[in-house]
């Protein structure tokens, strides 16, 4: 059984826009190049045809799977979201103790983690030790390097 992720809005829409994407002009571009690759000859030492029709398999196991992905997702009301602690889609302002950087994240679905927007997933070592915590308080987290000490300066959605 797939795991329940929560998405926000954005989220699920862009997934839908993928996965129409991926069973619209996906599949008639793969159809196209078996297409193309049959009519080279004989298939049976048609190294693209091959190819072609590998790109096909795994192209409908990435359809599978987003279509498995979408009906597992969970919208998350924003307006709803508690800010006195740290949830998922929560709006983390968060200060390094050892360097005094500060520094904002928010919390979202693996899916749709994107460090350049400030979005990082809730599976990350950041975010689990940030899950439950409330403002001022602080947590020791352990990254790849080392341990972090960060104080939590403001939670918002």
């Amino acid at each position: 059984m797939a795991e329940v992720s929560y998405y926000t809005k954005d989220g699920i829409e862009k997934l839908k826009e993928e996965l129409q994407r991926l069973k619209t002009t996906g599949r008639a571009d793969i159809s196209k190049a078996i297409a193309e690759a049959r009519d080279k000859g004989d298939l049976s030492e048609n190294a693209e045809y091959d190819a072609a029709k590998e790109a096909q398999g795994l192209h409908e196991a990435k359809i599978a799977q987003m279509q498995e992905t979408l009906a597992n997702a969970r919208l998350l009301d924003e307006s709803k979201i508690d800010t006195s602690k740290v949830l998922a889609l929560s709006v983390v302002k968060i200060k390094n103790l050892k360097n005094g950087a500060t520094m904002s994240y928010q919390l979202v679905s693996e899916s749709e983690a994107d460090l350049k927007t400030g979005k990082i997933s809730v599976a990350s070592p950041i975010a689990k030790g940030l899950l439950g915590k409330k403002v001022g308080e602080r947590t020791e987290i352990t990254v790849p390097a080392g341990k972090i000490e960060f104080e939590i300066l403001e939670i918002s959605r």
